[in-house]
């Protein structure tokens, strides 16, 4: 059994204590109208969450990946889909600038995403290059002291409102000819084109970016050109182990609810605990949980340590998501008509679940990375 420290004990119940009082009154109003807890992130920024892997000297926690799991589990288990922002800002975003941008970028940019006064986001997904990492069609070109990038992103997380994304373009005619800008949503040529619609996740703003001649200056190269390749694959290794623990988080709020409520519901004169077939669907979601909880932190823990196995983050999204699924499935089936009716959350739950195994790389990539290193194939 894993055991915390005192400082990760304090971090639990901090977090879970701000998730009661401030994300799960809103979460079932936000899911209905596609809404935005902005109170919450300026709530994580005075915790200081939002900067949560970054130095203390940016306003930063300086915490790990395991700390970072930590709290996605706990803020999940109230909001999923306020908490996949949250990663979207804390990690795509402010941990890539962290790690691999320079200390006048960092200066610039980290303090106003750490403050809550700015939300960021990641812009790497295009409508032909979702799973194909390394298809952008997206193009920047150096002209004078600006880049000229032209292209679109889809399906990229706070869009609709984010202040600032790092985004991955093409600047060479290699395939991993990659490259990383801080792109401001002020710039010329920037826009939002449209805002989209999901099945779940729907408090988490989700957009289309579109880059007409987006004049990008030079000092908002992140590390050097045409050199992205190492620097995105380990965010998102990191993203994809700390996205697990909105994994968890979900399938402990199906744990939760579904116990209670089996332990209330009577039929045929007893309540539902009392069945087996009820007590096996328990017991498969207790025991899934505890599993996906030690393989997410150990992986954290090994990522911590300066591990850079890719195929950590994918096996830890490999079993989680699906884990989240099946949960919020068997806690529907569990509460019968209940489940499928929206005063119930555990409808909520299954949606928001199973955007976990396509965002991130879908599971079918995951189980490709994992493949790749175990039979030592070279990508190609």
């Amino acid at each position: 059994m894993f055991t915390y420290t005192e400082e990760q004990k304090l971090l639990i119940h901090s977090v879970s204590n701000f998730a009661k009082e401030y994300l799960a009154p809103k979460a079932e109003e936000l899911d209905e109208t596609e809404g935005y807890n902005q109170a919450a992130f300026k709530k994580m920024a005075e915790l200081g969450l939002l900067g949560i892997t970054a130095d203390e000297k940016y306003g930063g926690a300086n915490l790990g990946a395991l700390e970072t799991t930590l709290v996605m589990e706990k803020l999940a288990e109230a909001c999923a889909s306020t908490t996949l922002s949250y990663l979207a800002h804390s990690i795509l975003c402010v941990n890539n600038i962290q790690a691999n941008g320079s200390e006048a970028q960092k200066q610039k940019y980290l303090p106003k995403l750490i403050s809550g006064d700015w939300l960021g986001g990641m812009a790497m997904t295009e409508p032909g290059a979702g799973s194909d990492a390394l298809g952008l069609q997206s193009k920047a070109v150096k002209v004078g002291n600006k880049y000229i990038l032209n292209g679109a992103k889809t399906y990229i997380t706070n869009g609709p409102s984010g202040n600032i994304f790092v985004v991955y373009a093409k600047t060479g005619p290699a395939r991993k000819d990659v490259s990383t800008f801080i792109v401001e949503s002020c710039f010329p040529g920037f826009k939002v084109s449209k805002k989209l619609r999901k099945m779940g996740m729907r408090a988490s703003p989700t957009a289309e970016l579109a880059f007409i001649d987006c004049e990008v200056p030079v000092e908002n190269l992140i590390g050097k050109e045409n050199d992205s390749i190492s620097h995105m694959m380990k965010n998102l290794n990191l993203e994809r182990i700390t996205i697990s623990g909105i994994s968890l988080g979900i399938t402990s709020a199906c744990l939760s609810y579904t116990t209670r409520f089996v332990q209330e519901r009577t039929q045929f004169g007893k309540p539902l605990s009392h069945f087996q077939m009820v007590q096996e669907r328990i017991a498969e979601m207790a025991t899934q949980l505890d599993a996906g909880r030690a393989l997410c932190y150990a992986a954290a823990l090994r990522f911590d340590s300066g591990d850079l196995d890719p195929t950590l983050g994918a096996k830890c999204k490999l079993f989680t998501a699906p884990m989240g699924t099946r949960a919020g499935l068997d806690a529907i089936q569990l509460l019968g008509g209940a489940g499928y009716m929206k005063e119930y959350p555990v409808e909520r739950y299954m949606r928001d679940a199973k955007l976990l195994e396509i965002g991130a790389g879908t599971n079918e990539i995951m189980r490709i990375i994992i493949a790749k290193s175990l039979l030592h194939l070279k990508e190609g």
